[in-house]
């Protein structure tokens, strides 16, 4: 298998910064975006000015609103928001197209990770999972970062390593993609949740015990799925949950922090053009875990929050309030 010339789909900030990887040492790379002000500047002056303003981008990278120019390339990495996936790929116009899905979420309507998404529209790609602690600006910047590529394709996995992987883009293989998925979706969810104790100002260790229970929930959800649980402890779970907790550059835990201050979510979310994932997948996650009978406390709470089915004081409450337990369960 070879992999050249590489599609990106998806012109946000973390479309944009893979395209900066992918572009790496003048390869071949071609952005498709929705906006015609972003392919209009990525072609014009090698830049993202509305996702990622300030950087400069590789002069390989070449922007695209025609989705059938991306028909002589080699590999697609699909960075489209998770609920928007199943359209994307439908309009593939080539049915043997390896895949490398870059989202992280659960699809909302079938409650279904990304990659089996992938399997019912393209039946025949090979399909791989990118995922990890990424921040784009910092990628886009070349800063030293590492991936989990998840891929039951051993061929597949090495090529992609091969072609992506540079000195400060460093890729680990595995073939758990259930594992790759299901921490890259929680995450976002729990994201939220540091970003509400962040606005309320509870304080580092409400933060800290945040993170170590909410992972206990990621296991808990990613071994019913089929998940490994050393995948869901490495980067694609414990690594990327750890930065998105704890930081205003994460977009869940900007949502988070700006509901623990006391704003709508509807109205902070109307404010985006952005997506932040974690909004979408808390309420399928819930439901999922609810159908499986996995106790989620967290997931649940922050779905009641954002349908506006209990406020920040009352789930706090209920949170602070739940019954002493085995920190193993």
């Amino acid at each position: 298998m070879t992999i050249e010339k590489i599609a990106v789909i998806g012109g946000g900030a973390w479309g944009t910064a893979l395209s900066q990887v992918a572009a790496h040492g003048g390869r071949e790379t071609l952005l498709w975006a929705l906006e015609d002000d972003v392919v209009g500047a990525i072609n014009r002056i090698h830049e993202n000015p509305v996702y990622l303003k300030g950087q400069k981008l590789e002069p390989a990278i070449r922007a695209t609103a025609n989705f059938s120019d991306l028909a002589d390339c080699d590999a697609w990495l699909v960075v489209t928001p998770a609920q928007h996936m199943r359209a994307i790929l439908g309009r593939s116009p080539c049915p043997n197209m390896p895949l490398v899905l870059c989202s992280k979420g659960i699809e909302e309507g079938s409650g279904q990770l990304l990659h089996h998404v992938a399997r019912e529209v393209c039946p025949t790609s090979p399909i791989a999972v990118l995922s990890g602690p990424t921040f784009a600006h910092e990628v886009a910047a070349g800063l030293p970062t590492a991936v989990t590529v998840a891929t039951e394709d051993s061929a597949l996995g090495e090529t992609l390593r091969d072609r992506l992987g540079i000195p400060a883009f460093r890729i680990y293989l595995t073939d758990d993609v259930a594992g790759a998925e299901v921490g890259g979706a929680v995450k976002n969810v729990l994201a939220i949740a540091c970003g509400i104790v962040e606005g309320k100002g509870l304080g580092q260790n409400a933060r800290a015990a945040l993170i170590a229970r909410g992972f206990a929930e990621m296991t808990r959800f990613g071994l019913a799925m089929g998940a490994r649980r050393e995948t869901l402890a490495g980067l694609s779970g414990l690594g990327d949950l750890v930065l998105t907790c704890s930081s205003t550059s994460s977009r869940n835990f900007s949502l988070g922090k700006g509901i623990g201050e006391g704003c709508a979510p509807a109205e902070l979310m109307s404010d985006r053009r952005t997506v932040a994932e974690g909004a979408f997948t808390a309420p399928v996650l819930a439901r999922l875990a609810e159908s499986k009978s996995i106790d989620m406390p967290i997931v649940s709470a922050v779905a009641r929050l954002l349908d506006g089915s209990a406020g920040v004081d009352q789930v706090l409450e209920g949170l602070l309030s739940r019954p002493p337990r085995l920190e193993s369960h």
